[in-house]
């Protein structure tokens, strides 16, 4: 049996905002703004390079409901490219570009199909192959009945293929919609499940393939590393998935090893050594940095001028970096106050933090999340996100008592 080659690729996001990082200096913010269409762009050129059979792309194409005319625009050009190379694509909206939105209509090409808003089939023929895709987009924002159980089971010799922007029942580290299990996936006896929402690579399983292929550009600190898509060969009896990076910029926490230094030009010294090493590997980067092995002479060193001077320094130095490098922030882990009345002090607070469940931050939190204005731009905490809170309390508490033996 022949074959076949598609790209797989989920939540464009084309056109976000960035917000929350207006503090960038305007040149590197209209670079970190043209992220999401280079991404995009670096997909197009490697697909018209490399010719699949097809392309699926899983929902969130676009990064809100109002679809901007800009947006759709870059999108429209990306798929008379893909036409022009004679490339079927195949593709479904999400939560976040659902069919209820308001926005300017554009046609897209012939070569593009789109999922309607109820579970359906769509097929092509590949070398005398038979391919079955079967899909859906969001008819509204919100989608909380598990589609899943209205996907049909695969019952002939064809290549079977699913497209589900979704999340598995039960995780929470993203707004659940569409709700599924692994058992409902393999019940249906496809090929490929070609999956999107999650923001991050991640296998399922592997045989059949269960696949996020994350998405094409980070767009802030929690979304680490080069970004990209799958580039899948697929037969009735083997798989060979291939990450192809497509992110313009990297979002990506840096540790810089303190031990040893004892003045201020080596410290700067050794961030430039350790970041253009990092560059070089990944290109353009917005980085926090983290001081780790910091002995008692560094700590001393790093305490006479506070975090916000390093920080600011550290900028000015690389303000005219090719590619592009912003330095979002810098964390010293400093070492243990050794301070009884200190940790009496502190250990209540980080004890009451540790305890809380996901109640206990949406109450703390209701008043923002309820807000009119505020709340459609906002998702829950992951608990990524609350422990990277904690420590932060933890270290300004630390900070804060030491100051005041």
């Amino acid at each position: 049996m022949t074959n076949i080659r598609f790209l797989h690729t989920a939540d464009l996001h084309l056109d976000t905002p960035f917000k929350g990082m207006a503090h960038f200096p305007a040149e590197q913010f209209a670079i970190l703004k043209e992220s999401t269409f280079q991404a995009f762009s670096n997909f197009i050129a490697y697909a018209v390079r490399t010719k699949p059979d097809f392309i699926v792309i899983v929902g969130d194409i676009y990064d809100g409901e109002e679809r901007s005319l800009r947006a759709q625009l870059k999108f429209q050009e990306g798929m008379k490219l893909l036409q022009k190379a004679e490339i079927p694509v195949y593709l479904s909206y999400g939560n976040h570009d659902h069919l209820k939105g308001n926005w300017t209509r554009f046609e897209l090409p012939e070569n593009v199909h789109v999922f309607n808003g109820e579970v359906e089939e769509k097929s092509l023929q590949v070398r005398g192959e038979t391919v079955n895709l079967y899909g859906f987009s969001y008819p509204e924002r919100h989608v909380r009945q598990a589609m899943i159980d209205l996907y049909p089971v695969a019952e002939n010799d064809a290549f079977h293929i699913g497209l589900l922007h979704g999340s598995v029942d039960g995780d929470e580290t993203h707004a659940v919609y569409a709700p599924f299990t692994k058992a409902a996936l393999l019940s249906k006896r496809y090929d490929y499940w070609a999956l999107g929402h999650i923001h991050k690579r991640q296998h399922l399983q592997t045989e059949p393939p269960i696949v996020y292929p994350g998405n094409l550009q980070g767009r802030h600190r929690n979304e680490r590393g080069v970004k990209g898509f799958y580039d899948v060969t697929l037969s009735k009896t083997s798989s060979d998935l291939t990450f192809i990076p497509a992110s313009a910029i990297v979002f990506e926490n840096v540790p810089v090893s303190c031990q040893g230094i004892r003045h201020a030009g080596e410290w700067f010294d050794l961030c430039e050594d350790v970041l253009h090493a990092f560059t070089e590997q990944v290109g353009a980067a917005v980085v926090s940095l983290q001081m780790v092995d910091i002995d008692a002479e560094a700590d001393a060193l790093f305490q006479q001028t506070s975090e916000e001077e390093w920080l600011f320094a550290l900028r000015d130095r690389f303000q005219h970096h090719s590619p592009l490098l912003w330095i979002r922030a810098i964390q010293f882990e400093r070492q243990v106050i050794e301070n009884d009345a200190s940790e009496i002090l502190l250990n209540p607070v980080m004890e009451t933090m540790e305890h809380w469940g996901k109640e206990d931050w949406e109450t703390l939190l209701s008043d923002l999340y309820q807000h009119t204005r505020s709340m459609k731009y906002l998702e829950r905490l992951t608990a990524e996100e609350v422990e990277e809170i904690q420590m932060e309390v933890e270290k300004s508490l630390r900070i804060e008592l030491s100051e005041r033996r």
